[in-house]
């Protein structure tokens, strides 16, 4: 059998079902019960993919091609993913495959009383959603798939996905063998999310790693736009410890940019639409659905930390269902920064900056960068970015993550804390100013800058190298005070 329910599945499967089904099968067990809305689904395990690979006679071939790869020549790199991804595309789905996943489907179409239910199938990579490397992005997934065809054909999209240029780069990137690494294709009903809100949950601060905070993002209807970056969500911020003692502890409301989104199109898929005016003006969930997704948030990462035996902070995407009002819960993973850091050292980077910054956005980080820009319009310009130069962008996403370790920073006009630029810029520890909304036009290619986000959420980049000075604080060694602090 290749098929494995949510029900039947914890995160001990990562190695059968991957990162995100694992996950999701560990929380639909324990944490339904508490409460916890999951939509239902099951996984296509990662046998299914090597069996994929091995009936076609495509793993030999695959690979010769990646012993052939330059990972420092990105032509090389886009020539032999696509000949790979080519392979996998022409070769049929075994048919004993194609059957147990078609009666998995209308199992859960039966489940949900329709003939040809909508699901999101999610490439979940057995690599993938560890704590020190969350692939966030770089595999494909797919969504308003609907019909034994179409989820087919997503399915084979799913693995063809393990071999993009920018899931090659990751990996090496990362340290990891190939072909040790399998695709298990989750496949979930739909959230009408696009006729409500979705997003994303921290539960710690994601730039100084305080642990008290949850960190919600939101945007209107799917929420793919939030790591694609092209909006800037709405942004709640709950203080942990006021909230547990039942009081309603949202302690700040920023309105976003939410001009689009994303809805079901009327043929499969998904679409761009424009917001109504009077619609972008306000938040896109409301009070109480920010408390029970806050308290969900720490329910979720009590659950993890209780497993793994030390702090375990999460990064959640939520949705809320247009149709019905209902919140859900469609994926948590950990946290891939602070929760591997080390708490006890401090670094603190002192800038002397007396002169009135070029441009500001969204911090992220609290590091210094300095360097030549490179304006980087489309991802065909991406080979001309050379090592210590500060990319300046409109917006990165995944397709960008092959060359984003070459930058000293990372500027961008548009994005949030959650989107693609922010997340991969903490993980490789570059300074990011993110919702920027006018560098490429007033910066300009060879310009020396000095990118700093060491004053809190607001970054700054000033013209020129700047010096700077850094402290590191061993927190242990802090002398115990005998002045009592209060407020």
């Amino acid at each position: 059998m290749y098929i494995r329910w949510f029900k039947n599945i914890t995160i001990k499967d990562v190695p059968s079902v991957g990162g995100k089904n694992a996950s999701l099968g560990e929380m639909y067990q324990y944490l339904t019960p508490q409460g916890i809305n999951i939509p239902n689904g099951f996984a296509i395990t990662a046998n299914a993919y090597y069996y994929f690979l091995d009936k076609g006679k495509i793993r030999k071939p695959i690979e010769k091609l990646l012993k052939n790869l330059n990972p420092q020549d990105i032509k090389s790199l886009q020539r032999i993913g696509k000949e790979i991804r080519k392979l996998i595309i022409q070769t049929p789905l075994p048919k004993n495959l194609e059957k147990q996943i078609i009666e998995a489907y209308h199992q859960l179409s039966k489940e949900y009383g329709e003939t040809d239910t909508d699901v999101a199938v999610r490439s979940s990579a057995t690599a993938e959603d560890l704590p020190s490397a969350s692939f966030a992005g770089q595999h494909e997934t797919f969504l308003n798939v609907r019909g034994e065809k179409a989820l087919l054909e997503s399915v084979k999209k799913s693995y063809e996905s393990l071999f993009l240029d920018r899931a090659i780069s990751y990996r090496i990137e990362k340290g990891f063998n190939h072909m040790k690494v399998a695709i298990s294709t989750g496949v979930q009903k739909m959230v009408r999310s696009d006729l409500g809100s979705s997003g994303i949950m921290f539960t710690l601060d994601t730039e100084s790693g305080f642990k008290n905070i949850i960190v919600i993002n939101g945007i209107y209807g799917l929420g793919e736009l939030i790591v694609k970056g092209k909006i800037i969500p709405d942004e709640f911020l709950v203080f942990k410890p006021t909230l547990q003692k039942g009081y309603k502890a949202i302690i700040r409301k920023d309105l976003g940019q939410k001009f689009v989104k994303y809805i079901y199109d009327k043929k499969g898929g998904i679409k761009e639409v424009k917001v109504n005016e009077k619609v972008q003006q306000r938040f896109c969930i409301n009070d109480e659905d920010v408390l029970t997704l806050a308290q969900w948030g720490m329910l979720i990462e009590e659950h993890y930390s209780n497993k793994t035996k030390r702090w375990n902070p999460q990064d959640i995407e939520w949705a809320k269902d247009g149709k019905t009002g209902e919140l859900f819960i469609v994926q948590s993973r950990p946290e891939t920064v602070h929760s591997i850091s080390d708490s006890n050292i401090y670094k603190e980077y002192i800038l002397n900056a007396k002169k009135k910054p070029l441009i500001t956005g969204v911090a992220i980080g609290s590091k210094v960068g300095y360097g030549q820009t490179r304006i980087i319009k489309s991802i065909k310009d991406l080979p001309q970015l050379k090592k210590g130069e500060v990319l300046v962008t409109k917006m990165t996403d995944p397709d960008w993550t092959s060359a984003m370790p070459l930058a000293s920073a990372i500027i961008t006009d548009e994005g949030g804390k959650t989107c693609h630029a922010a997340i991969i810029s903490r993980e490789l520890g570059i300074p990011c100013i993110v919702g920027t909304k006018k560098a490429t036009k007033i910066l300009k290619t060879g310009q020396e800058i000095t990118v700093d986000c060491t004053s809190g959420s607001e970054g700054k980049v000033f013209s020129g190298k700047i010096p700077y000075r850094e402290k590191t604080y061993e927190l242990k060694k802090i002398p115990h005070l005998k002045t009592k602090i209060s407020i």
